[in-house]
């Protein structure tokens, strides 16, 4: 010890740790403390002195610590591979979206279908697990309900953001309409009462496993033909008479308690000559079918649906039945318009007479009050009553001149008390405003284009989409409509929004504008790449444009944007955009679209599910739910688009509602 510790040579040995601290910092003849070479020596001199089992197990947690370590390195790795490559992704003007990448919130596209030449596909950066809560309806918050309800249960649903903060408060509250997730400040709900909530979608049973899609060369209208009856068996089977289907719990959900996806089906199984469907349907109308109940609907959701689907059966069938059930209906959502304003209250008790608007606010959505109009003013016109006219008309000329527009643009609330605009400043096609742009054009349509305040309407407002909301991507020039908040341009679009290119390529056909049809095929376009390039062929609700050119990939996804609730917009305008081109490029798309319907959605025993995650096919989190616009709308112009007969519900004579519902063009006035 003296040769180590010279100016302690009666020190105990071993030393101890405190005496070798003590030692190497007051001692400056310490060969350890001053030279390193003596020390590396010292060290090794320790190390002999332990016993054999001191050294193993020393060893041995020291082989252990190395494992943890690299186990622990590798999951590290994983999970940020490819966050080298943020940078590629933050070359965008939109200072939000940058904000919302970087934490997490948005994804990039960048699956196998993604068109890009700038090196190779980035992977996802993935978020932590969040719980998400995707309310199952496409109407207005002020809708579903429990199937013994006398009243409407009033929902909204708060989404967690990979942003949310950890003491519960939230960055932003999302809330939907039809479906569509939309920030809080654009919305006027209060937030839901802890039975208002739905329960997180369940995990699917093991037997839920994507089919392999439809064979080459088969016969595309049988194969339409088939999914209606795939769907059609499982509605029967579980959820007879009610609402709608659940098809992986093989059990139903009620909305209103009227049949509601059997009376949005009945045109449809008309169209496609399935007799036998549509006679047990129609049994089923006959004999159980009563809207004597103590319930609350939503005016615009039954009036497109059901009044709409009692209207175009009765018009493609003759049979009285179907007028007589129609007229009924019609008779009890009349309540609706007694307001100060004469702007529809959004709910009706059919059973009492009576209607109200949310319990939160007296506003409506522009959508729903304006988007009633074509069924009402038909079921005047087959009844010779005007009533019902005259309600939806006294609503479009108090639009027709409010102020608060932008460029023909319209906020997406109005007062039911005063009948002014509310909530100005944001301006959107898609969730709350997007059928009011639709049905002006439709209503002049439909009524022998005689109505010409409704065409200036609708030609200022599409100038103003052109002017305001439509921009391209950096990378390849897609052209989208964005929206508009407080002159703030925000580069995201609804799958809702992809109605548009057939409502401008309708217009166009009817004499509007040649660029209206332009603008037509490049939306078009643009909403088959939100299919094309998603993992599984399928889009999601709603994407975000990339506008910088910098950047090779042109679509981003939220997380909590990723679902597919089976809508019909896209292949509605599809429909349109072949009707008037004949160009064999939109039958193809449609064709893919239906691949991924029956490859991801398909459930075994019956029916189609929507899914929470369009982005990964190998975890689908299928919701539980088929709306009834999926036979109503999807499947009836998926057909009407592999249809060779031009006049099968052609569009010189029909104009369809925005269920979908074929309703006849009126004879032109004499002038």
């Amino acid at each position: 010890m003296a040769t180590i510790f010279p100016s302690h040579a009666n020190m105990m040995y071993p030393p101890t740790r405190k005496d070798f601290i003590s030692l190497t910092l007051t001692d400056p003849t310490c060969n350890i403390y001053n030279n390193g070479k003596h020390r590396k020596q010292s060290y090794w001199r320790k190390w002999k002195q332990l016993s054999r089992l001191q050294r193993s197990l020393i060893l041995f947690f020291l082989a252990v610590a190395l494992v943890l370590a690299l186990l622990s390195y590798s999951r590290m790795s994983t999970s940020r591979t490819g966050s080298s490559k943020k940078e590629d992704w933050l070359e965008t003007n939109d200072d939000r979206l940058k904000s919302e990448f970087l934490h997490g919130k948005v994804q990039p596209v960048v699956g196998p279908n993604s068109m890009t030449d700038k090196g190779p596909n980035l992977p996802i950066f993935q978020s932590p697990p969040i719980n998400k809560k995707f309310p199952n309806k496409r109407g207005p918050p002020s809708l579903k309900k429990p199937a013994n309800a006398s009243h409407t249960l009033l929902e909204k649903q708060d989404v967690q953001l990979p942003g949310e903060k950890e003491n519960g408060e939230k960055e932003k509250k999302l809330v939907s309409w039809r479906g569509a997730m939309i920030e809080a400040d654009q919305v006027t709900e209060p937030p839901p009462s802890a039975n208002e909530k739905v329960a997180a979608v369940a995990p699917a049973p093991a037997a839920f496993v994507p089919t392999t899609g439809l064979p080459v060369g088969v016969d595309r209208l049988e194969a339409v033909r088939d999914a209606f009856r795939h769907a059609w068996k499982g509605y029967k089977m579980y959820a007879w008479g009610h609402d709608e289907l659940k098809p992986i719990s093989k059990s139903f959900s009620e909305w209103f308690g009227l049949g509601l996806t059997l009376i949005d089906s009945l045109d449809t199984m008309w169209m496609m000559d399935l007799k036998e469907e549509f006679a047990e349907a129609k049994q089923w109308i006959e004999k159980e079918l009563s809207f004597n109940q103590n319930v609350d609907v939503n005016l615009f959701e039954t009036t497109i649906r059901i009044l709409g689907g009692l209207l175009s059966t009765y018009h493609q069938t003759g049979d009285q039945l179907f007028l007589n059930k129609a007229k009924d209906l019609g008779s009890r959502l009349m309540p609706a318009f007694k307001t100060p304003s004469k702007i529809p209250f959004s709910d009706v008790n059919i059973g009492k007479g009576t209607a109200h608007p949310p319990r939160w606010t007296s506003d409506s959505s522009m959508a729903e009050v304006t988007s009633i109009q074509l069924e009402f003013r038909e079921l005047s016109r087959l009844t010779q009553d005007p009533q019902y006219k005259e309600a939806v008309d006294e609503v479009m000329k108090q639009v027709h001149k409010l102020p608060g527009k932008h460029d023909g643009l319209i906020p997406m609330f109005i007062n039911t008390n005063s009948g002014q605009f509310t909530h100005r400043g944001i301006y959107t096609l898609g969730a709350r405003a997007d059928s009011y742009y639709e049905y002006l054009l439709k209503q002049w349509l439909q009524g022998g284009k005689s109505e010409d305040e409704l065409l200036e309407d609708y030609i200022e407002a599409i100038n103003g989409v052109k002017k305001h909301l439509v921009r391209q991507t950096g990378p390849h020039k897609w052209t989208f409509v964005g929206e508009l908040s407080h002159n703030r341009f925000s580069p995201k679009m609804d799958h809702l929004v992809c109605f548009l290119p057939g409502t401008l390529a309708l217009g166009a056909h009817n004499g509007l504008p040649g660029d209206h049809m332009d603008l037509a095929a490049q939306l078009m376009e643009t909403c088959y790449h939100m299919y094309a390039q998603m993992e599984t062929g399928l889009s999601p609700e709603i994407v975000h444009f990339n506008l910088h050119a910098a950047d090779g990939h042109d679509i981003f996804v939220k997380p909590a944007d990723r679902h597919n609730l089976l809508r019909p917009e896209t292949v509605e305008s599809l429909f349109y955009m072949y009707r008037f081109t004949k160009d064999p490029k939109y039958r193809e798309w449609g064709w893919e679209i239906l691949q991924s319907f029956n490859r991801y959605t398909k459930v075994s025993e019956g029916g189609y599910t929507s899914i929470n995650n369009v982005r990964d096919p190998t975890n689908l989190e299928p919701r539980d739910k088929m709306e009834s616009f999926f036979l109503g709308e999807t499947l009836k112009y998926l057909y009407l688009l592999f249809s060779d007969d031009m006049e099968l519900l052609s569009l010189d004579k029909y104009v369809f509602n925005t269920e979908a519902h074929p309703l006849p063009i009126w004879p032109s006035p004499p002038k």
